[in-house]
């Protein structure tokens, strides 16, 4: 269990822990291509998009070559990229940096389910999943915190460089306690070809909405990107039909909870991307939260998640993972409903770490956020392990590794699509009540689209402009909601209907 969550808990922690380092490498570190916003997004988003788009193969490099072997192999990796990302003398070799640490904890991701799948079995094998969807959570929430903490009393770099002692550890453990299983069917012949066009699928439908997203959708890269990405991901199936070998066996998609799972994966996670990043930038931008306030808001859900995880893992086991998978998203869905309701006048919540009075939240949290997180968590905490059972216990052993591996690319794409539609969506709805509420100034002006967005009333924005900001933005938020608490009642009927019970 130590290796596993180290394993796949390093990888976890650096894609938040850098969110709060960026500024300071930015500042710090010289680039001679490419410098300020866009150098933060290659370091953030690079790590990713190679994170993704390798997730499969190494999924199938696991159950062909061994889980433990590749794990290993993925923990050494990932401890020397870390030690390079902290060294980087500039911003072009941190990217590049990034890019190859991605790659290594590609390696680790499903290797870490797998080998719960072949170490455990019975109640034994849900609480065991429940401890990594824990840790999970664990990770989600303290990352920010230790990033922020490392930047301020440290460097940047500290973020990079403790990921070394983790994986010294995590490599003892792993030498140490874990055995070797792999695929028994497997044959001598990898399907390297296969492996590069669903590299080519994954990596191109990631990277075209990511970029999609920060360039208004007017970008050409991303939109070739993402015709790249949905033609080798429709070329994919056709492909494997007639490999000798396939990466990704279709009969894998025989087993309906295998199908269903993935597929409810696929709306939920969209709606979870769509819920906390419009959250985020609802709650400071509109709302007018300090940034550790905005974090704190979140943390109910996943202390849920942190402290019932286990229970619901074992539960899961005991009683079939339906009935949870079912009403798990419904609850979700209530919960981010509940965040439609929130008015543009509810209060800021400023915090600040040297006033302890400034700790006690407004009254308006207690009424507009605090219910809206403690039903989402409730939920949350309902689906997350039974999900991760059901999936593993979906398939044969021999195929632990690549079952983990398509979902966990699922949900790392899925988001970005459905996220990329909702802000699509959102995005016109904001502009749309600008326009009903300030008819005089042309709001496709770019220099008007620069200025309305952050709502803390910036110079030269006069206050009437500000306020129908802020009542659009709300609006845009409330349609958000909606449309997230529409992708979870969704995917609650997906499992309802789909998923049986062993």
């Amino acid at each position: 269990m130590l290796a596993v969550v180290i394993g796949s808990g390093i990888v976890l922690l650096d894609s938040t822990v850098v969110n709060v380092a960026l500024p300071a490498i930015s500042k710090e570190l010289p680039g001679h291509f490419v410098r300020g916003f866009e150098a933060q997004s290659f370091v953030y988003n690079g790590y990713l998009l190679a994170l993704s788009a390798l997730l499969i193969l190494a999924g199938a490099l696991s159950d062909f070559h061994g889980r433990r072997k590749v794990f290993l192999v993925g923990l050494v990796g990932f401890g020397f990229t870390s030690l390079l990302c902290g060294l980087a003398p500039n911003m072009e070799s941190l990217i590049a940096f990034r890019v190859l640490q991605g790659a290594m904890g590609a390696l680790l991701v499903p290797g870490s389910l797998s080998i719960i799948r072949a170490s455990f079995d019975g109640e034994s094998q849900g609480r065991a999943f429940g401890i990594w969807a824990g840790a999970s959570g664990a990770t989600t929430v303290l990352g920010p915190l230790i990033g922020g903490l490392l930047v301020d009393s440290v460097s940047w770099r500290a973020v990079f460089l403790m990921n070394v002692p983790l994986v010294m550890l995590g490599f003892y453990a792993t030498q140490r306690y874990v055995s070797e299983s792999h695929d028994e069917l497997a044959t001598s012949n990898f399907d390297w070809l296969g492996a590069f066009v669903i590299a080519l699928a994954v990596g191109g439908l990631a990277f075209g909405a990511i970029r999609g997203q920060e360039h208004h959708w007017s970008d050409v890269a991303a939109r070739v990107s993402l015709g790249i990405g949905t033609a080798a991901a429709i070329a994919f199936p056709f492909l494997m039909k007639h490999r000798a070998n396939p990466l990704v066996p279709l009969e894998l998609f025989r087993s309906r909870n295998f199908s269903v799972t993935n597929m409810s994966t696929f709306v939920i996670y969209g709606a979870l991307y769509g819920t906390f990043y419009t959250q985020a930038i609802f709650v400071q931008g509109t709302l007018r939260y300090s940034a550790a306030a905005a974090g704190l808001s979140t943390m109910p859900a996943f202390l849920l998640l942190v402290f019932f995880s286990t229970r619901f893992g074992k539960l899961a086991t005991r009683f079939g993972p339906r009935i949870f998978m079912t009403i798990g998203p419904a609850i979700m869905g209530a919960g981010v409903l509940w965040f439609s309701r929130i008015p543009a006048s509810s209060a800021a919540w400023n915090l600040d770490t040297a006033n302890l009075s400034s700790f006690i939240p407004p009254q308006s949290f207690m009424v507009d956020i605090f219910p809206a997180f403690m039903v989402f968590g409730i939920g949350l905490v309902m689906l997350v392990t039974p999900l991760t059972t059901a999936l593993m216990n979906s398939l044969p052993g021999e195929h632990a590794g690549v079952a983990s591996a398509v979902n966990n690319a699922i949900s790392r794409v899925g988001p970005q699509l459905a996220g990329a539609i909702i802000f699509v969506a959102i995005t016109a709805s904001f502009y749309k009540g600008l326009a009903q509420r300030l008819p005089d100034i042309d709001t496709s002006s770019e220099t008007v689209r620069r200025a309305l967005p952050p709502l803390n009333a910036p110079r030269g924005v006069p206050e009437n402009q500000v306020q129908a900001a802020r009542v659009a933005s709300t609006e845009a938020f409330r349609l958000s909601s909606l449309l997230s608490s529409g992708l979870l009642f969704a995917g609650a009927a997906i499992n309802g209907l789909g998923i049986k019970n062993p």
